[in-house]
Order: C-alpha cells, then structure tokens, then sequence
C-alpha cells in the first residue's frame, strides 16, 4: 500500500472528482490523504477515505509537503491551474521542489496522474 496526496486547484476539482471516480477501485486500495476541500469533494463523491488535511490556503498544501519531507507521501497528484490560479490557492513550487528532493512523483494534470495511476495497476 502506497500513500497518495491529492491536491487541487479551485477550477481543478471537478477533474480531481472525475479522475478519482475513474480511478476509485485502484485508489481505494492505498492510503489518501488531501487538503480540506478536496479529500471532502472526493469522500463526498466516491466514498473513498481520504484523510484530510487543512485547505490549501490555511497551509493543507504545506502539512503535505512536510509529510513528503518525512518520508510518508509516495505520490503527489496536485492538479493546478495553470492559467487561472487565484491568491488564495496553494502554490506548488514549494510542493514541487520538497518532490523533486525527495524524489517523489508529482502529477500536475489529469494525464500525468492518469499515467502514475495507471503505473500502480501495472505492480
């Protein structure tokens, strides 16, 4: 069992909800965990457990980051809005670079999740 983080921008969590759905069977089968608004859209729409963590603007984004740091967190799908990302919404360079040190996957799109997720089901 893996732990996957699952993060999204305000305009993204309709993809993220899509994307779990597709994926529910293989997700349920590892731990998740998510900032406020997401793991609650996800647990609302699938039933999956997605332990949550603070919202992204209150520092979610953050307590994940430092999880990655710690070594618990083996995939990060943070799907981020590229052109429309409000002040209020988590930044990802932060949570890219403590990936990349960590040598974590980081899915910054439904196709680059799509892919590590299916990844999994390859095992």
């Amino acid at each position: 069992m893996i732990t996957i983080a699952l993060i999204a921008h305000d305009r993204k969590k309709d993809d993220m909800v899509a994307l779990a759905t597709r994926y529910k069977d293989l997700l349920g089968q590892h731990a998740l965990l998510g900032t406020g608004t997401t793991s609650a859209r996800i647990r609302e729409a699938t039933g999956l457990n997605v332990q949550p963590y603070l919202s992204g603007p209150q520092g979610g984004d953050q307590q994940i980051g430092g999880l990655v740091a710690e070594g618990k967190v083996d995939m990060v799908l943070f799907l981020r809005d590229p052109m429309m990302a409000q002040p209020h919404e988590p930044d990802i360079t932060a949570l890219m670079r403590v990936c990349d040190v960590h040598n974590v996957p980081l899915a910054t799109n439904v196709a680059a999740a799509s892919r590590l997720l299916d990844s999994l089901a390859d095992e």
